[in-house]
């Protein structure tokens, strides 16, 4: 009688979702499948599907664990001691911005938007995951009018309005559009945010 054959230990899921994110920055969630993904980490694509349900769950699964990895960097720069306000918030920019063409978060993000006007659920979970970004932001604004920094003004729609800047110098970078530099974008959201906060630019 021939002993059974033991089985594989199953990959812990953050290797799972660092596999995906690698696979989806480098070809896309177009051309991603389950079998192809579960190839790559000797697991099952029913074994995957176990897990997420669909592309899309992997792919919210997936950048929800990218930005909350990022999320604790962002937590400890706007905690610095000792920090002017605007120098906490040129620290979150430069967490926030694409790191260059290809970047593998950027590249989930670009992603979700993609999807978001076909799936109610995509779209939500999209709120969700942004939601940290835009909490943080009004609450450094806010202790930047408290200190006398910034001027006075609704902390959270001039969140959003810096965030909507962010987002749209980041895509160019991410897709690596010619022409265009992250150093000279960050300039411009450095420019656009001393217009915004009265920061010290102005």
């Amino acid at each position: 009688m021939t002993e059974p054959r033991p089985r594989r230990a199953a990959r812990p899921r953050e290797e799972v979702l660092a596999v995906a994110m690698a696979a989806i920055a480098e070809h896309g969630l177009a051309k991603l499948t389950m079998a192809g993904l579960g190839k790559q980490l000797g697991m099952s694509a029913g074994h995957l599907l176990y897990y997420f349900g669909s592309k899309d769950q992997l792919l919210l699964s997936t950048l929800r664990w990218s930005e909350e990895q990022l999320g604790e960097r962002r937590r400890a720069v706007l905690a610095g001691a000792g920090l002017t306000a605007w120098a906490r918030f040129e620290a979150y920019a430069d967490l926030y911005l694409a790191d260059g063409p290809g970047d593998p978060r950027w590249i989930l993000w670009v992603e979700v938007w993609g999807r978001s006007p076909a799936s109610a659920e995509i779209r939500q979970g999209q709120l969700a995951i942004e939601a940290p970004w835009q909490a943080d932001l009004a609450a450094l604004i806010e202790d930047g009018v408290a200190r006398g920094e910034f001027r006075a003004g609704d902390a959270e729609e001039r969140a959003v309005q810096l965030r909507a800047v962010l987002d749209g110098f980041s895509v160019p970078v991410a897709i690596g559009l010619p022409g265009v530099a992250r150093d000279g974008s960050l300039a411009q959201v450095r420019a656009v945010a001393a217009a915004v906060l009265g920061g010290p630019e102005q």
